[in-house]
């Protein structure tokens, strides 16, 4: 097995054994954490989430939860509670203020393209729930997540457009074109815990640790419970 086949491995969340499934489980316990103060009902809207995603983790059919997902094309819908349905992650103007109690999002925000579409995500995911939930890479981690090469976040654009067109990187593949090569690198724009902050500045950033590295950081945010 080549080196890049075991990066894809240890990377691939669809296998059981893979790192990153071991480290996605891990985080989604700390969200149960955190959803276990929530009242119920408990409507969620997953932005950019999967059906699958919610069923692996036995929520897809769990009684007073109900999931609503957002993508830019919608999957078939297989249980009652897990509505797939269409939108843009940077305008959700289709829902009215709080109309959710929770927004979840895994690994969606750092596809972007730019800070300001980030920051326009950011702004609807306040806006539709008092409580959040979003996770994405850490900048300064020195494996890139998508492209599983190490440092690939620090090189020119140009040294990566080389690269991608002249060989398959991580789970982009081989990219002949350059056009569409330059397209997937720049559609992919990690973040730094600052800029974090500064989106999410009511939420509370929660490190994930690997090799004594943050690989990824969530934000946080659940509301006061009313006194008395």
């Amino acid at each position: 097995m080549t080196v890049a086949s075991l990066l894809r491995a240890s990377a691939d969340d669809q296998s059981g054994a893979s790192l990153s499934h071991r480290l996605r489980s891990r985080r989604f316990e700390q969200f149960e954490r955190m959803a276990v103060e929530l009242p119920r009902p408990l409507s969620i809207l997953d932005i950019g989430g999967t059906t699958e995603f919610w069923e692996n983790r036995g929520w897809a059919d769990l009684e007073g939860v109900q999931i609503t997902l957002v993508n830019l094309v919608a999957a078939e819908q297989r249980y009652d509670q897990v509505v797939p349905t269409v939108g843009d992650a940077t305008d959700l103007s289709q829902y009215e203020d709080n109309s959710f109690d929770l927004v979840f999002s895994n690994s969606v925000i750092e596809h972007l393209f730019s800070l300001p579409q980030q920051e326009a995500m950011a702004r609807e995911v306040r806006r539709l729930a008092p409580a959040y939930w979003i996770q994405t890479p850490n900048y300064w981690f020195p494996m890139e997540p998508h492209f599983l090469v190490p440092g690939w976040q620090y090189l020119p654009e140009r040294i990566r457009v080389e690269i991608l067109t002249r060989r398959s990187v991580g789970w982009m593949g081989h990219t002949p074109d350059r056009a569409r090569a330059q397209e997937l690198i720049r559609e992919v724009r990690l973040l730094r815990r600052r800029e974090l902050k500064a989106l999410f500045g009511d939420a509370t950033l929660i490190p994930e640790r690997f090799g004594g590295l943050v690989k990824s950081w969530t934000a946080a945010r659940v509301p006061a419970a009313p006194a008395g």
